[in-house]
């Protein structure tokens, strides 16, 4: 068992790494261009980390997915995609309509569980 005072200590130190990020954040905030090249480089990073997360979750997933067919998988991200697209680009429809796709083609298939 860990002791208290190895708890506290490790409590304090994560409290205070992460209150230091943010207020770095606040301070260095003001002087960020929006508009800039870095940010947009940040910006694209994060959707290429988003693209290969959600990737690999279609193509390899893990636990109960990894049950389920790949053409059932890329059935279900098709039709969100194609209802975020006609809903006007609106997230949640797209993920209410992929979940409804999955639902429905693993309740036809009897497949995962």
């Amino acid at each position: 068992m860990i002791e208290p005072g190895y708890a506290l200590a490790a409590l304090a130190i994560g409290a205070l790494v992460t209150y230091g990020w943010r207020a770095l954040g606040v301070v260095v905030a003001g002087r960020i261009d929006p508009e800039g090249r870095v940010i947009a480089w940040v910006a694209c990073v994060a959707y290429a980390l988003l693209a290969a997360v959600i990737a690999r979750m279609i193509v390899l997933p893990l636990g109960v997915l990894a049950e389920t067919p790949l053409w059932a998988r890329l059935g279900a991200t098709a039709a969100g995609v194609a209802v975020w697209y006609l809903a006007g680009r609106r997230v949640l429809a797209g993920v209410a309509a992929g979940i409804a796709v999955m639902a429905v083609l693993v309740a036809l298939t009897g497949a995962a569980g």
